[in-house]
């Protein structure tokens, strides 16, 4: 049940490396490089704070799949 994203490429549209929507999110390089990959999860808040960084909905950024069984 992956949490997907897209936000590399939302990173991508404001011209920003991952250290600095790190800086800018109060996060390190490594965690935006790990929920670019699908590796980490955000919590809400961190989800909240990058949506409003890129100026989208959370809902933009992330998106749920739930597994079919």
């Amino acid at each position: 049940m992956p949490l997907l994203n897209q936000l590399k490429e939302y990173r991508t549209r404001l011209g920003v490396n991952q250290t600095e929507l790190g800086r800018l999110a109060g996060v390190s390089r490594q965690t935006i490089s790990l929920i670019e990959r699908g590796d980490y999860s955000p919590s809400v808040t961190l989800a909240l704070k990058l949506a409003r960084i890129c100026n989208v909905s959370v809902e933009d950024i992330f998106s749920y799949e739930e597994d079919e069984q």
